[in-house]
């Protein structure tokens, strides 16, 4: 009886997979190959690093402008000359010379208003999305020089020992759709997992496994799936 049971609530989440991609299909939506192998992950934990002076001594052409902080701000004595701003993910070899843990972090994007170079640090291969104790911004100037950053960093990342299922990335979508983010006609162009933290602003941070769905190109969702 109990596999009977077992069996026909299968077929039932099969049928409702098909119904929500029955569904996009039916307003257009169309959508990226998802991740179909990825089904469990885990909570993480950190902390914020607090930048000590003998690391920022070790720093050239380096003017830094707060020592034993959670959050290093800094200026460049000489300007560092930029190609362009949006090819940030170049910068690659320049962040492991010249920022703490400079590895640490991917290139999110150019944000014009704030005339910054943003990155994300990343734990495990996955990104930690939007943290303010996780971020590296280049600001530049109008000559596109790098003229200093502001620079945030969680250490002593763990993760939980106990892994646990997630919510497969079609349910991220049926999430989006039925509160009316995914719009006739519109593409999600990218859907990968990362992580987003539980509550900023604290010392010791919480991070839990999140799908980040870019939809057309431009706008950014983040919908948890644990």
């Amino acid at each position: 009886m109990n596999l009977s049971r077992k069996k026909n609530s299968s077929q039932l989440d099969v049928i409702l997979e098909a119904t929500i991609e029955e569904q996009l299909e039916a307003d257009g939506i169309t959508y990226v190959d998802l991740p179909k192998e990825i089904t469990k992950s885990t909570y993480v934990s950190g902390k914020s690093k607090t930048f000590t002076e003998d690391e920022v001594k070790k720093l050239t052409n380096q003017q830094v402008e707060a020592a034993n902080e959670t959050v290093l701000q800094a200026h460049f004595i000489k300007p560092i000359p930029l190609q362009d701003p949006k090819d940030g993910y170049r910068l690659t070899e320049f962040l492991k010379q010249n920022i703490i843990a400079g590895d640490q972090y991917t290139f999110w994007k150019y944000d014009e208003h704030l005339q910054a170079l943003i990155y994300f640090q990343q734990y495990d291969g996955k990104t930690i999305y939007k943290n303010m104790s996780s971020m590296l911004l280049i600001y530049v100037n109008d000559k596109n020089e790098m003229v200093g950053y502001e620079q945030t960093l969680l250490i002593d990342l763990e993760k939980d020992e106990k892994k646990q299922e997630i919510l497969p990335a079609i349910k991220a979508l049926e999430t989006l759709y039925k509160r009316n983010y995914l719009k006739p006609g519109d593409r999600v162009t990218k859907i990968d997992l990362g992580y987003y933290a539980l509550v900023q602003f604290t010392a010791s941070q919480v991070l839990t496994p999140t799908w980040h769905v870019v939809v057309n190109g431009e706008t950014d969702y983040y919908v948890k799936c644990i």
